[in-house]
C-alpha cells in the first residue's frame, strides 16, 4: 500500500498559495484492507474513506469509463493494479494531476511546468467526458487570475466542443449552483462568467445573465453601455467592497430585467426592477439557489435605485421601503443591501471611485425609525392595530425630524 497527497493540496503548496483540505489516494489496497485498518467508507459513487483519526479523505486510485451523459455517465474501477499515473490522468487539468509522498513530488503531466507558466490545461482527451469540468476550469480561472493564469487555448477549444454537443446541459441544477456559489468566494468571480461566454456556457446555465450582452444603456448614466460588461463591473465592485458570496450574487442578479425590456425603447430601462423579478424567481428556482441568496438578489433588484435617489425620497418613501424589505424584523439585511447598491453605484465607467454617500443617509434614516421603542405604546395600554399605526407614525415623524435636522445643516 502507496499512500500520496494529490490534487488541489499539492498545487497550492507549490503555488505557495493557501490551503485547507487534504486529499489522498491509496495506490495497492482494496476497500476490505481500509476496513481491516478502521478506515470509514463514505463514499457512495467510488471508494473513498475517512481516516480513523484525522478525517481526512482516502481515495483508493480508481479508473473511469465513459458510459452515459452528465457528469455521473462513468463506470469506476477500483482495484490494487491501478496505478498512480492511471489514477492521475482521470483529472481534469495538469496542475490538478500530481502527487506527494516522502520521496517528493509525482507529476507525470507536466503540472509543475504549467504552474510556472501559468497555463491551465487539461491532461488528456478524457477531460470532454466531464461537463462539470468546463465550470470547474473557469472556477481556476476565477481563482487564479490575479496570478496572471489563463487557459489553454487547446483547452478552450476543447471546452467549446464540450458546450456545443449539448454536454452542459445535462448537469444537475445542485452541482451548477455549487460551482457557482463557490465561483463568487473567489478573487476574481467575474472571470468564471466571462470564461462560461467565451466558451458557449453561460447562454446554456444561465442565460439571463448572458442575455444582457449587447443590451445599451443611456451613455449619460453608464458611459460603459453595455448592460453585460456593467454587471461584470458591479461583481468587481461587489468584491472589492465585501467577502459576502450573498452581496455578491445580489449584485450579479440586479439589473436581469434589462435584458427583457421593450427593444424599441432601448436605451431606456423602465421598471427593469419589477420585470427582473420574474426571471430571478426562475432562475433561483432552475439552480435552487438558497433562500438568503434569493431574498436579498430580490430585495436589491427591487430597490436598488429607490437606494440611489436615496436624498430625494420623502420620509413617507423611506418608511414604506423599510418595511417593505423588513429590515425592521432583520436590520442586519440593511448593510447588505447597501453594499450590492453601493457596488451598482460604482459600477460604471468612471464612477469606480464615486462616494456613496446615500449608503450612510439610509443608515441614519432607519437609525432613526428603529430607535422608536414599541413598549412605550404598550404601557400606554395600546393593542393590535392600534400599537402597529402608533409605530409607524412615530417612525415616520424620527425620520422627518432627521431630515429637517439634515436640511438646516446644509
Amino acid at each position: 500500500m502507496e499512500i500520496y497527497l494529490v490534487g488541489g493540496a499539492v498545487r497550492d503548496e507549490l503555488l505557495g498559495y493557501p490551503y485547507t483540505d487534504k486529499d489522498y489516494v491509496v495506490v495497492g489496497s482494496t476497500a476490505e484492507q481500509m476496513l481491516q485498518q478502521n478506515y470509514r467508507p463514505v463514499g457512495k459513487d467510488f471508494p473513498v474513506f475517512l481516516h480513523p483519526d484525522t478525517k481526512e479523505e482516502y481515495a483508493l486510485a480508481r479508473t473511469e469509463r465513459k458510459t452515459g451523459t452528465g457528469y455521473k455517465g462513468f463506470d469506476i474501477y477500483a482495484s490494487p493494479e491501478v496505478t498512480l499515473e492511471q489514477d492521475l490522468q482521470r483529472r481534469d487539468l495538469t496542475i490538478n494531476a500530481m502527487a506527494k509522498n516522502a520521496e517528493g513530488v509525482v507529476d507525470p503531466y507536466g503540472g509543475q511546468a504549467d504552474l510556472k507558466a501559468k497555463m491551465l490545461r487539461h491532461v488528456s482527451p478524457h477531460f470532454k467526458e466531464d461537463p462539470l469540468r468546463v465550470l470547474r476550469v473557469a472556477r481556476f480561472a476565477a481563482r487564479y487570475a490575479h496570478l496572471g493564469f489563463r487557459i489553454a487555448p487547446e483547452t478552450m477549444a476543447l471546452m467549446k466542443e464540450m458546450v456545443s454537443t449539448g454536454e452542459v446541459s445535462a448537469l444537475i441544477p445542485e452541482r451548477v449552483w455549487q460551482e457557482i456559489s463557490r465561483s463568487l468566494g473567489e478573487k476574481s468571480p467575474d472571470v468564471f462568467f466571462e470564461t462560461l461566454r467565451q466558451c458557449g456556457a453561460l447562454a446554456a446555465i444561465l442565460p439571463e445573465i448572458d442575455a444582457l450582452y449587447g443590451v445599451p444603456q443611456p451613455e449619460k448614466r453608464h458611459p460603459e453601455i453595455d448592460t453585460g460588461v456593467h454587471t461584470m463591473m458591479v461583481l468587481r465592485q461587489a468584491v472589492a467592497l465585501s467577502d459576502s458570496k450573498i452581496v455578491r450574487f445580489a449584485a450579479l442578479m440586479h439589473d436581469l430585467g434589462k435584458g427583457l425590456t421593450a427593444k424599441e425603447n432601448w436605451p431606456s430601462h423602465y421598471g427593469h426592477e419589477t420585470k427582473g423579478l420574474v426571471a430571478l424567481k426562475e432562475l433561483v428556482n432552475r439552480l435552487r439557489v438558497p433562500n438568503d441568496y434569493a431574498d436579498l438578489a430580490e430585495k436589491v433588484m427591487a430597490y436598488h435605485t429607490h437606494c440611489h435617489r436615496a436624498f430625494e425620497l420623502k420620509a413617507s418613501t423611506l418608511l414604506n421601503m423599510f418595511e417593505a424589505l423588513g429590515f425592521f424584523r432583520q436590520p442586519e439585511k440593511l448593510t447588505l443591501f447597501l453594499l450590492a447598491c453601493e457596488a451598482d453605484s460604482k459600477g460604471r465607467l468612471g464612477f469606480e471611485d464615486k462616494d456613496y454617500p446615500q449608503a450612510q443617509w439610509l443608515k441614519q434614516a432607519f437609525y432613526a425609525a428603529n430607535q422608536v421603542d414599541v413598549k412605550a405604546f404598550i404601557a400606554q395600554g395600546l393593542a393590535g392595530k392600534d400599537i402597529g399605526e402608533a409605530l409607524r407614525k412615530k417612525r415616520l415623524e424620527a425620520i422627518q425630524q432627521l431630515t429637517r435636522s439634515e436640511a438646516q445643516h446644509k
